[in-house]
């Protein structure tokens, strides 16, 4: 249950982080309020991640590298943005650590 949530967290906030592109500057007002409504789906969802019990560098980790992961796809292909190794390496990264903070957590336990 805990991770659906924590799934929903991370949509709202992909989402959001993709329409605050979209919104240009807020001059655009359908992507704003997606960006706002996103949002608060975002920060909501995440507080109930941690109401459940997940702790907090856990539940943080996890929400920040699958949303980053998902908004570098996203402005690959949607955006046309350029990727190259380096950044792929660096995704990478942020992952490994992700995988290292929790299973950190589960032997903390």
């Amino acid at each position: 249950m805990v991770y659906l949530v924590l799934a929903v967290a991370i949509v709202g906030e992909v989402t959001a982080t993709v329409f605050l592109k979209l919104s240009e500057g807020f001059s655009k007002p359908i992507p704003s309020v997606v960006v706002v409504l996103g949002y608060l789906v975002a920060f909501g969802a995440l507080s109930k991640v941690l109401q459940l019990g997940m702790p907090i560098g856990v539940a943080y980790a996890i929400w920040c590298a699958f949303g980053i992961a998902a908004v570098a796809g996203a402005g690959v292909v949607l955006f046309q943005e350029p990727v190259n190794a380096t950044m792929v390496v660096g995704l990478l990264l942020v992952i490994a650590g992700v995988v290292a903070i929790e299973v950190g957590s589960g032997a903390a336990a």
